[in-house]
């Protein structure tokens, strides 16, 4: 078995595993239940008409109708690589994500914390939005040639952030729908790579056709762009922090629970990215 199957087929059982627990902690550990409403309840507080239309622009960029051009993108540009099997792959991933979470949504339904401002429903889990963002996002870095994984990955990494940011600034959903839709785009996007592998290393003349030479990228290299992109997001909020320090540390020490969650929902969705241009790192 090649090595980036192996790799990926770990990394699919840790998501899978990571998703049964996160399931479970959201609908029946109480503080973790109460904790997602307090991240909630901090997005939700930072509304305003403004924002309000801004983030619900940015949100409908998945919803079913732009959601199917921007899904094209990556399978057009494998076959304009040449890599009609990759395009097939990321056909099979998005779809499949999607129904999946579409699937077990109502399956998994259980009651929740309430959340008085702006109920939800309780089959919300996981988030078919934050699935289809995932899956669109690791899918452009499957597609994207060697060298520019790392990029691809960081630019679709901060796409993914500012659409759940989006949504739950609107009170779509719960934190932990989140971690659910990310986490079952991560299970698909890691199989349909260790699928492909394999199937590749078994017929060689495939390989070759395919046209891409490996390039290997160091880990610096591969993680420059993910390092960059924190930078820029650490150097926005500095900005925000020196306009309004009195604001912005206040609303943190009141909603301390909101600044973790933000910050593990944008460390995860760098993780899930980057990661995946590191098992794809040697083309």
């Amino acid at each position: 078995m090649p090595r980036r199957a192996r790799l990926a087929l770990r990394g699919a059982s840790v998501a899978t595993l990571l998703l049964a627990l996160t399931w479970y902690a959201s609908h029946y550990v109480g503080f973790v239940m109460r904790a997602d409403v307090a991240i909630l309840q901090g997005f939700a507080q930072l509304g305003r008409p403004g924002l309000d239309r801004l983030t619900r622009h940015i949100a409908d960029l998945c919803d079913p109708h732009p959601y199917v051009v921007l899904a094209a993108i990556p399978v057009l540009v494998a076959l304009a690589r040449r890599r009609p099997r990759v395009a097939a792959m990321i056909a099979l991933v998005i779809l499949g994500a999607n129904e999946t979470t579409e699937l077990i949504k109502p399956l998994l339904a259980a009651p929740r914390d309430p959340v008085y401002w702006h109920p939800i429903a309780l089959a919300s889990w996981p988030s078919g939005h934050a699935t289809a963002v995932m899956s669109l996002a690791l899918c452009a870095v499957v597609s994207a040639p060697a060298r520019w994984r790392p990029a691809v990955a960081a630019a679709m990494a901060g796409f993914a952030i500012a659409v759940v940011y989006s949504f739950l600034e609107l009170g779509w959903h719960y934190p932990s729908d989140v971690f659910g839709g990310f986490l079952v785009a991560a299970t698909w996007t890691l199989l349909g790579v260790a699928g492909l592998s394999i199937y590749e290393q078994r017929r060689p003349a495939v390989q070759a056709a395919a046209g891409e030479a490996p390039a290997p990228l160091s880990l610096g290299q591969a993680l420059t762009p993910a390092c960059a992109m924190l930078a820029v997001g650490a150097l926005c909020t500095g900005l925000i922090l020196v306009a309004r320090p009195h604001e912005v540390v206040a609303y943190a020490e009141n909603h301390h629970l909101f600044v973790f969650g933000a910050a593990a929902i944008g460390a995860l969705s760098v993780i899930l990215a980057s990661g995946l241009s590191l098992i794809l790192r040697r083309g």
